[in-house]
């Protein structure tokens, strides 16, 4: 695997009959993701607790009809996690459902733990004892990294680490994946099960309105022309469209299939181009631009609780090198498409046309 590897795309003809075990279906971007699975031929099997706020994705655009099934379940009920993936007998599993916010983990530090911690480990072992398996992705975050403020991004060999439950539960869940992975997914062979953790930036689409979210805080505030109020406008994320780690997702999950997938079953970051790490307030203002003159942003040091990390920044030289994927949109073209996307939901349009439309977009353009 040594050498630049061409830029390429999720492979409709490898995820044509595929059976698709997917955590998390009802969030942002397992919505995101269940829809691209279909669109690609996959049979997507659906398994989260209720969508998390309303509205939501999964119901504004439909994901329901998109699935084989659609079941209601709690990643921290073990044998409820097992049935599931038993009765399905998947080919590939991605597992995105997660406790993914920082502040309520501050609330419910001990939940927080057993959905990202224990729930990863129910969610591997059901994969161990389901011989139809043969990957499974791992989604964390880039704030499983022990951040020291350093101004260089991070790199797969940094220290885990994490000073909030949130993050400090992600960096479990990177271990647990590893225990798997050293234990019990080791065989080699094209019929082995592969395991690969990922690592995104801040990631950002039209359909997502999560509490205590800087978009979804924004365009609710917008869409009642009232002020948007940033905690810490200053500090800096690698910010990036859904549409960017998930094409990643679906081609690592390509290459953990098959002869040499045993060289791609590690961790991995899908970070943005460093042009597009940008601070809070820089996003904040780009966005308000974009909807209009009644947006309104202002810095509010009363919300301000907890730890938030100052810089952070991925370094995705490996994923690029060795998968061959790269960011297509810039961090203004993701703001555009974004912006786009509510307005398109606030004025009354169709949201699940949009969100096609942008995944054929996206998958048609040249890198």
């Amino acid at each position: 695997m040594e050498g630049l590897v061409m830029a390429r795309l999720p492979d409709a003809a490898f995820w044509r009959g595929k059976r698709v075990f997917l955590t998390g279906h009802t969030g942002f971007k397992g919505a995101w993701l269940a829809l691209w699975l279909k669109h690609l031929g996959a049979e997507v099997h659906g398994y989260a607790l209720a969508p998390p706020s309303l509205p939501n994705l999964f119901e504004v655009v439909h994901v329901a009809a998109d699935l084989i099934t659609d079941v209601r379940g709690d990643l921290r009920d073990a044998d409820g996690v097992a049935d599931a993936v038993a009765k399905v007998r998947p080919d590939v599993v991605f597992h995105l459902a997660a406790q993914s916010l920082v502040r309520p983990s501050y609330a419910d530090p001990l939940g927080t733990f057993a959905v990202n911690a224990m729930g990863t480990a129910h969610v591997l072992e059901a994969a161990r004892h389901c011989p139809a398996v043969r990957a499974v992705v791992v989604v964390t975050t880039d704030k499983c990294y022990e951040n020291r403020e350093w101004v260089y991004p991070y790199r797969e060999n940094d220290r885990l680490g994490g000073h909030d439950p949130y993050s400090a539960s992600k960096a479990c869940a990177e271990l647990v994946a590893d225990c798997w992975r050293r234990s019990f997914f080791k065989s080699a062979g094209v019929n082995a099960l592969r395991i690969a953790t990922v690592r995104a930036g801040n990631v950002i689409g039209a359909g997502d309105w999560a509490v205590d979210r800087l978009l979804p805080d924004c365009f609710r505030a917008f869409a009642c022309s009232e002020s948007v109020k940033l905690r810490c406008p200053h500090a800096v994320r690698p910010w990036q469209h859904v549409l960017e780690p998930l094409s990643g997702y679906l081609q690592l999950a390509e290459s953990l299939v098959g002869a040499g997938g045993e060289d791609f079953s590690r961790s991995w970051n899908f970070g943005p181009d460093p042009d597009s790490d940008a601070s809070v307030g820089h996003v904040a203002s780009e966005a308000a631009r974009l909807w209009g003159e009644t947006a309104r942003v202002e810095f509010d040091v009363a919300l301000m609780a907890g730890h938030e990390a100052g810089v952070l920044r991925l370094d995705s030289t490996m994923v690029r090198v060795q998968l061959g994927w790269r960011p297509r949109w810039p961090l203004a073209r993701a703001l555009f498409e974004t912006v786009r996307g509510y307005k398109v939901y606030v004025e009354g349009g169709d949201l699940r046309a949009l969100v096609l439309g942008q995944i054929d977009t996206y998958s048609s353009e040249s890198g």
